[in-house]
């Protein structure tokens, strides 16, 4: 993306201390069709907009990664232990790591809607529950920032959560919006599509 607020967006992204260790130690792990994707990068943005400090109400770092070639949860687990064993704490705690490819396996299990294999971790941000969330960065080998957003930022920067159109309705979104508005009461949200 090549554009007026994804630029916007990786000005916040290098502005954040956290996103950037973040970033670096990851870019140098080598790990195969990685981003940070969703809490970590939009509430930065978030962040940004109602002028909170960098990190606030951040939760976790969302680490995605796509590695088909060996589909077992230790292959999974292997990589999560080397990303883990990457950080310091509080990094190491928050840094959550899941393979993209691995998702069909265990998502109807756990969120009781079918959930069709991926190709790609872009791929996995349509499927995220809000356009909103729907976001990933990745620092490449020559330093740029990329975006991934297949919804666009509009929601991001205006602060908009609504659901997927293209999924049903999550389960847990009212604890999911809940928890935003406690720490950023400036949401709009939009109950449906």
């Amino acid at each position: 993306m090549n554009d007026p607020l994804s630029q916007k967006l990786i000005d916040i992204v290098r502005a954040d201390p956290g996103l950037m260790h973040v970033l670096r130690t990851v870019r140098d792990l080598g790990l195969p069709d990685w981003r940070l994707v969703s809490g970590g990068v939009y509430q930065a943005v978030w962040n940004a907009r109602t002028g909170r400090p960098a990190g606030y109400g951040i939760k976790d770092y969302d680490l995605a990664y796509f590695d088909g070639s060996d589909l077992s949860y230790e292959a999974e687990d292997g990589v999560i232990k080397r990303v883990a064993a990457a950080f310091d704490e509080p990094f190491r705690s928050q840094v959550e790591v899941r393979n993209q490819a691995r998702v069909h396996l265990w998502f109807e299990n756990r969120f009781g809607e079918p959930y069709e294999p991926l190709g790609s971790t872009d791929e996995a941000l349509g499927r995220f529950v809000a356009p909103t969330f729907a976001v990933g960065v990745r620092l490449e080998a020559d330093d740029a920032i990329t975006v991934a957003a297949p919804f666009g930022l509009e929601d991001v920067f205006a602060m908009v959560v609504r659901p997927n159109p293209n999924r049903p309705a999550a389960k847990g979104w009212a604890r999911t919006i809940e928890s935003a508005r406690g720490r950023w009461p400036e949401l709009t949200v939009v109950e449906s599509v």
